[in-house]
């Protein structure tokens, strides 16, 4: 039964449910699957884990409870396991077994990169499985909400709830120009020395600026066994995909009938946030939320916000 709700709800920085409104070289190598230490270990300490999915080597992490239904995360364009931020991962671990894993040839993970983001759905739906996983909810952000999205409709019956942060829907206006997008923000970053997402993921104002002096770093909590880092070849593939998910016709989203949660910041330069409420008008089952005066990490300089709002979303 269709139970969306649309009215934009404004998202505030104190803790809430939903309705209040309110993510370097590898020092050790990973352990193979299928071992667990979950519980009170931190996103820092957490072990990297491998697993071999149809003969391709993937790396994971995973801590929380080990009860209930996972949430598996799905990275950003350009992002390995150590850029998710831990807030986020640390505060739906509270309560949640929390899997992150980085995309065929992403970070340590072995192959290459997909040409689509339905060839990159249909390696998370094999990653899931072959973790023997029978039912999931999901957390993309950014090209992770493409990849989530895809998920859903390429195999509903391995979802249960789903968080599309930061992301928009297939054949979005504008999806086609994240590239364009990218590459302004990298000119800029080199002519700071700074990392582009200072220009992408926060507005350049004074609190979006301590927001990213924030983000930044409890990127670097994680002091040892970190992981890969993203290859040029790599970068330059997922750009190619995402570039041919903004040209390609649009999904029919209403076949995506589990509950979702979309999140975004209201000044997003890559992902606008009239995409992201384009997408949940059109998800039968979709609840919106618009942090303010944030970008495209909206949810990242929100997490005080975000993270409770999650869990309320993931314990209906």
């Amino acid at each position: 039964m269709s139970k969306n709700t649309i009215g934009i709800r404004l998202a505030t920085s104190a803790p809430s449910g939903i309705d209040g409104a309110a993510a370097g070289a590898r020092k050790g190598a990973p352990v193979d699957a299928p071992v667990r230490q979950l519980g009170a270990v931190k996103w820092k300490d957490a072990p990297t884990r491998r697993i071999d999915v149809g003969g391709v080597p993937f790396v994971y992490r995973e801590l929380g409870p080990d009860a209930g239904v996972p949430v598996v995360f799905l990275h950003h364009l350009m992002a390995v396991l150590d850029d998710w931020d831990p807030r986020v991962i640390d505060g739906i671990a509270a309560r949640h077994r929390v899997i992150a894993f980085d995309n065929r040839g992403v970070g340590a993970s072995g192959g290459s990169v997909p040409h689509t983001v339905e060839e990159m759905g249909r390696d998370a739906i094999a990653f899931i499985r072959a973790l023997g996983l029978q039912k999931v909810d999901l957390l993309g952000f950014s090209m992770g909400g493409a990849v989530a999205q895809m998920v859903a409709l390429q195999a509903p019956e391995l979802v249960r709830r789903i968080v599309l942060a930061g992301t928009g829907p297939r054949g979005g206006g504008g999806i086609d120009r994240i590239n364009r997008i990218a590459a302004l923000a990298y000119v800029k970053a080199a002519l700071t020395l700074s990392d582009p997402r200072n220009f992408l993921f926060f507005p350049r104002n004074p609190e979006g600026k301590r927001a990213a002096k924030d983000y930044f770093s409890r990127l670097k909590e994680r002091a040892e066994n970190r992981d890969k880092p993203i290859s040029l070849q790599a970068r330059i593939a997922q750009l190619k995909a995402i570039k041919n998910a903004g040209l390609s016709a649009p999904d029919d989203l209403s076949a995506i009938t589990h509950p979702v949660f979309v999140a975004n910041g209201d000044r997003d330069l890559m992902v606008e946030s009239s995409l992201s409420t384009d997408m949940a008008r059109r998800l039968p089952n979709a609840q919106l939320t618009i942090y303010p005066d944030s970008g495209h990490g909206g949810v990242f300089q929100h997490h005080r916000a975000f993270v409770p709002a999650v869990l309320d979303f993931l314990a209906d």
